[in-house]
């Protein structure tokens, strides 16, 4: 399965969108694999990154940002989105894989150029609950900018979303 988050409750089709960072690319629908969904339990346009271990990271990173949790990804927010992030109601749109393919591995990116209906359309509920129930640790900072800075240098897989909208 594929899924798209929305705050709106009554998409029935999902038409191909132009995205404005891909600008030569045609019209896509976006979805995102299970195992980055975690990422897209947020409101919309809350600035956030996510960073996690794979096997590729070094010891010393895995010890510098990992010790301290047991958790599988770490997300973290600007305590400004708090308010939002437990206020905000979030569907969860499922998509049978046929039509999508994958646009950024690391990412998780899977786009449609096709015109596509979700299969199943479900209120997340609590989005800090939700994160929980993924073994996501969140972390709520002042600023996403310091630790956005510090995990270009490391190891790490890391994504960061919505970042225009981040504290400068």
């Amino acid at each position: 399965m594929l899924y798209h988050f929305s705050e709106e409750d009554n998409i029935e089709i999902f038409q191909p969108r132009k995205h404005p960072s891909f600008p030569d690319r045609p019209p896509m629908v976006w979805a995102i694999d299970e195992e980055r969904s975690p990422l897209y339990l947020l409101p919309r346009d809350c600035p956030r990154i996510g960073f996690w271990a794979t096997p590729e990271t070094s010891d010393d990173d895995r010890e510098k940002y990992l010790h301290t949790t047991s958790a599988d990804k770490i997300i973290a927010i600007e305590s400004g989105w708090l308010d939002r992030l437990q206020n905000t109601k979030l569907y969860r749109y499922s998509f049978a894989p046929d039509h999508f393919t994958m646009m950024d591995q690391g990412a998780g990116y899977f786009v449609s150029y096709e015109t596509e209906q979700p299969l199943e359309r479900e209120p997340v509920g609590s989005l800090l609950e939700a994160m929980v129930q993924k073994g996501v640790e969140l972390r709520i900072i002042p600023s996403l900018q310091p630790i956005a800075e510090q995990l270009l240098k490391t190891t790490l897989h890391y994504s960061m979303i919505r970042m225009r909208n981040a504290k400068k």
